[in-house]
C-alpha cells in the first residue's frame, strides 16, 4: 500500500453516502490508495451507514476505525493513522468542502519531491470568504510570532507526509484541534520542506461545522488553539538546556 487517507467523521451522517461517493472516484479503482474513514464516537447513524456503504463491493477501497468515545478531533486522527498500512500517510475533512482528489494530487507533489520523507504537501485554501481569511490569517501571525516559526493557514486540508514523520513525532501529539499546528511545527523544526497546493474551498452542503463554521466555534477554537500555543512554548522553553 502507497497511500492511506485518513478521514475523521463526527455526527456526519448526511453527509457519508456522497463522501464515500467523491472518495470512490478518486481511489475506487487503485489498489495503492486506501482511505480510511474514523467514525469518531459519532452519536448519530453514522454506524450503520458505514456498515451498509462499506460492505458494497465498489466501495473496497475504504474501510472505518470505529473510536468508541469522542477525545477530540486529533484522537480521530491519531486512531486512523495508527490503523494506516501505507507508505505515505495523509488526513482530510469529510465536510466536502474540498476536492478529495487534491490529496492525490498533494500525494504525487510530495512523491516527486527529491527528497519525500523530509518533505510534507499541505493545503492551501482558495476562495474563502473575507471574515474567514482575516481569523486564518491573525491566527497564523500570532502562532508564527509566539513558536518563532513560519505557520500560515494551519488548519487547510489535506496534510500528507511519509510514514517516517508520523512515527517520529506521534507519542506527543494532542488530541484536540491543535493537532494541525503542532504537525506543521514539528514539520518546521525537523527541516521538513513545506509544499504548498492550492485547494478551493467551497460552502459545507450538509451536516454542522465541527471547528470554526460560526462565529461562537471560531471564538472556543481561538481559545483553545491560543491555550495551547503557550502551553507549547511553555514547555519548549522547559526543555531547552540551560545556557
Amino acid at each position: 500500500m502507497q497511500l492511506s487517507i485518513v478521514v475523521p467523521c463526527y455526527n456526519e451522517a448526511d453527509n457519508l453516502v456522497d463522501l464515500i461517493a467523491a472518495f470512490r472516484a478518486v481511489a475506487g479503482e487503485r489498489e495503492d490508495i486506501e482511505v480510511i474513514f474514523v467514525n469518531n464516537g459519532s452519536k448519530d447513524q453514522s454506524a450503520g451507514i458505514f456498515a451498509e456503504q462499506l460492505a458494497r463491493p465498489q466501495n473496497a477501497f475504504a474501510r472505518v476505525v470505529d473510536v468508541v468515545a469522542n477525545e477530540g478531533y486529533g484522537h480521530g486522527i491519531l486512531s486512523g493513522l495508527r490503523h494506516a498500512k501505507g507508505e505515505y500517510l495523509a488526513w482530510t475533512h469529510a465536510d466536502l468542502q474540498t476536492d478529495p482528489a487534491d490529496v492525490v494530487e498533494a500525494w504525487k507533489l510530495l512523491t516527486a519531491s527529491p527528497d519525500p520523507k523530509m518533505s510534507l504537501v499541505r493545503g492551501r485554501r482558495k476562495g474563502r470568504p473575507l471574515l474567514d481569511r482575516a481569523f486564518t490569517g491573525g491566527m497564523s501571525l500570532f502562532a508564527s510570532l509566539a513558536l518563532s516559526s513560519r505557520l500560515r493557514d494551519i488548519n487547510a486540508q489535506p496534510k500528507v507526509f511519509h510514514r517516517s514523520f508520523f512515527e517520529s513525532i506521534e507519542a506527543a501529539a494532542p488530541k484536540d484541534f491543535s493537532l494541525d499546528l503542532y504537525w506543521l511545527y514539528r514539520a518546521n523544526v525537523r527541516g521538513l520542506k513545506s509544499i504548498e497546493i492550492p485547494v478551493f474551498f467551497h460552502p459545507r452542503l450538509r451536516g454542522e461545522a465541527k471547528g470554526g463554521g460560526s462565529l461562537k466555534l471560531k471564538y472556543k477554537l481561538t481559545r483553545r488553539t491560543v491555550r495551547y500555543i503557550f502551553e507549547l512554548r511553555r514547555n519548549l522553553r522547559a526543555a531547552a538546556p540551560p545556557k
